[in-house]
């Protein structure tokens, strides 16, 4: 659908000039925050950690219930608004997070340490940023909240079939599994303790599971709070630009394994009695979910999880059919960071009603640093205001926060009526050969021009192993890697010495980049397969290289589907999808130069005056993006080339509010996902 950057405008009140404002919420947030931790109406919970539901199928799947309890332990009879969470990773653990966090005196030495964990400058940096998570609410999103449930609300964890100690076989967010989350929200109604209204939470794959749900509508289903969930896992992590994903195997290696740890509660029934015998029986079934085939297809290119294929379909959430309230987290370098502004866009209700909450982060450490004066209020507190909001119709103003609150790159936090920000307009940078002279480190030091490349030259550009210490490799190992530095995270050096690299004047006043972008390239091999990766990057003064954002793609995947695609009004491309199927597959001539249009992750930065925009173009960063074998033979011994062309230019398309590059196209910057009316070449 169209994405109009003025229509939000005019429904959302704004206090400030451009429409946004300050993102701590004010003495609404203080509010929010004193009805999770002031006083509750009621002094403890009560957990039931072995408990069955059994699906229409017959399989059996197991769950934690939490509800209310007297200062004896005792459930409340009342019926409460319930939150379900549903998701792969064994209630075991679950359970074990739960303990830590709240045991008297562990429970509170983690999250006094993580609250302290050092937030300035030095090499803790990235180590203290994942570890303050324990003490800003994620956990309680993610697993038990006994701060919500206190307040009056029950809680049901759910382990997905076939891990934890559900019974079943695994379907990783297969449509029996969708399935099986409506029958759990139907179940939930029909008990003493639900008041016929249903939420659902979760992060990362829960996440996803609860977006699924909610888009097949369950009627008790009102609200939905998602952390970094996705809308397209082929685009954003599964085959990024025909290139398979380091993550995807580590991960289903992690669950699979999981799924094989007993619950203490079912122990000896799971392996040893009775009809509770299936649980074993189905884990020798399928010990090892998906991995088998997904290895086969990447050594050979014939399991369809190596491309975009109907498998897929069923998976992805039709994010246009939700109707539930949905408030949604995500980050700019998250896993799915592709999705992080595109859930939100493909969302068919009003502002307020919606919300997203964007973050200059990963998959591992959000809301680290929620909570603290203008920035937004901790995770469980945006959740408990978003469910007393929609399932028990507290008037609480959370559907006035936002809609769109973002932490800016080189910027800060702020809440405001759109994404991308009002103002941008369609810019152009051409790649040129002419050296920018600050990138001597990198294998050519271009310029970022407004006008195309005076003559032809080609660049040539060989794979490295740079890309494992780089922000890529903290992408796609969901954060983890800025324990172990600034070259994970805000200094992209190393990295560049295997980048051609573009670089801008710089601006003379801050300019503000929102929105999606296109990098055309126009590229030659000497073999049949062309492996491409790109990072945006913001340059200071004193030359240190920042990613804003990345993307890459393999020449034979350069196919557009133009009905998805997104143009600027004239026809200009600003957000390429690409088919990424076997048969929209092109051939890839030796040494004949082709276009692609790499896609980059959209994002919403600030250029302080004195700072550059920087292009980085590589044939390849190893681990975050794959080849598959087939592939890689195809480009063995290859010689990959930037053809510089000014009949043929490559240039850099983007959104912003300064005077970065030209403006290809009319200034009105309404985006249409449509076919270009006039491709300007």
């Amino acid at each position: 659908m169209p994405l109009d950057l003025h229509g939000l405008e005019r429904a959302h009140r704004a206090s400030e000039p451009g429409g946004y404002r300050d993102a701590d919420g004010g003495h609404r947030a203080a509010a929010w925050h004193e009805a999770v931790y002031g006083r509750k109406p009621y002094p403890r919970v009560h957990i039931s950690r072995n408990v069955t539901v059994t699906m229409s199928d017959g399989v059996r799947l197991r769950a934690t219930v939490v509800r209310p309890a007297n200062r004896v332990g005792q459930p409340s009879k009342a019926p409460f608004p319930a939150i379900l969470n549903v998701n792969p990773y064994n209630r075991t653990l679950i359970d074990g997070f739960d303990h830590l966090l709240h045991a008297p005196v562990i429970g509170r030495t983690v999250q006094t340490a993580a609250r302290t964990m050092t937030r300035g400058p030095g090499p803790l940096t990235g180590a203290a940023r994942l570890t303050r998570t324990f003490g800003v609410g994620l956990f309680d999103v993610f697993g038990i909240n006994r701060n919500l449930v206190q307040s009056g609300y029950v809680q049901v964890l759910v382990d997905v079939r076939g891990t934890g100690a559900s019974h079943g076989k695994w379907g990783i967010l297969s449509r029996r599994e969708q399935q099986d989350s409506v029958e759990i929200i139907e179940w939930m109604t029909r008990q003493s303790w639900c008041d016929g209204s249903v939420g659902m939470a979760g992060w990362s794959y829960s996440a996803i599971n609860s977006l699924q749900a909610a888009a097949l509508r369950p009627e008790a289903l009102k609200a939905v709070f998602a952390v970094e969930g996705s809308e397209d896992v082929v685009r954003d992590i599964y085959i990024t630009g025909g290139m398979p994903s380091a993550f995807i195997p580590m991960w289903l290696a992690l669950v699979n394994l999981a799924k094989w740890v007993p619950n203490p509660a079912t122990l000896l029934g799971d392996l040893f009695t009775g009809d509770e015998y299936r649980w074993l029986r189905d884990r020798l079934k399928s010990p090892a979910t998906e991995m088998p085939s997904l290895f086969w297809g990447f050594l050979t290119a014939n399991d369809h999880r190596i491309f975009d294929h109907p498998y897929f379909n069923e998976r992805s959430p039709r994010i246009e059919d939700i109707t539930a309230a949905t408030f949604t987290v995500g980050a700019w370098h998250d896993l799915f960071g592709r999705s992080a502004t595109r859930v939100y866009d493909q969302l068919q209700m009003e502002p307020g009603r919606k919300q997203s909450l964007i973050a200059d982060g990963y998959h591992l450490d959000p809301g680290c640093d929620h909570g603290r004066e203008h920035r937004p209020p901790q995770l469980d507190v945006l959740e408990r205001a978003w469910f007393d909001r929609w399932l028990k119709g507290i008037r609480n103003g959370i559907e006035e926060y936002g809609p769109v609150t973002m932490e800016q790159q080189g910027g800060g936090w702020s809440c405001g009526p759109s994404f991308p920000r009002p103002g941008v307009r369609p810019q152009r940078l051409f790649l040129t050969e002419d050296p920018s002279e600050t990138a001597p480190h990198t294998r050519h030091d271009g310029s970022l021009s407004v006008v195309p490349a005076h003559r032809r030259r080609s660049l040539r550009i060989s794979p490295d192993l740079r890309g494992a210490v780089s922000r890529d490799a903290s992408q796609v190992f969901a954060g983890l890697p800025i324990a172990l530095g600034k070259h994970f995270s805000s200094d992209a050096s190393y990295q560049e010495k295997g980048a051609l690299s573009f670089t801008s004047e710089p601006v003379t006043q801050a300019t503000q980049i929102s929105g999606q972008m296109n990098l055309r390239l126009n590229v030659s091999t000497t073999a049949h397969e062309g492996i491409w990766a790109v990072t945006v990057n913001d340059v200071a003064p004193d030359g240190t290289s920042t990613v804003l954002t990345n993307g890459a793609l393999t020449a034979s995947n350069r196919a557009l589907d133009t009905t998805r695609s997104t143009y600027a009004e004239g026809g200009t491309l600003v957000d390429a999808v690409h088919f990424l199927s076997r048969e929209r597959r092109l051939p890839v001539p030796a040494d004949e130069p082709v276009r692609i249009d790499v896609d980059l992750v959209p994002t919403d930065a600030v250029l302080a005056p004195g700072h550059r925009l920087r292009v980085d173009v590589y044939a390849a960063s190893l681990p975050r993006y794959l080849t598959i074998v087939p592939d890689l033979i195809k480009a063995r011994g290859r010689r990959q080339q930037l053809v510089l062309d000014p009949n043929k230019p490559s240039y850099l398309t983007f959104l912003a509010d300064g005077e970065l590059g030209t403006d290809p196209v009319p200034t009105r910057s309404q985006l249409h996902p449509m076919a270009p009316l006039a491709v300007v070449e």
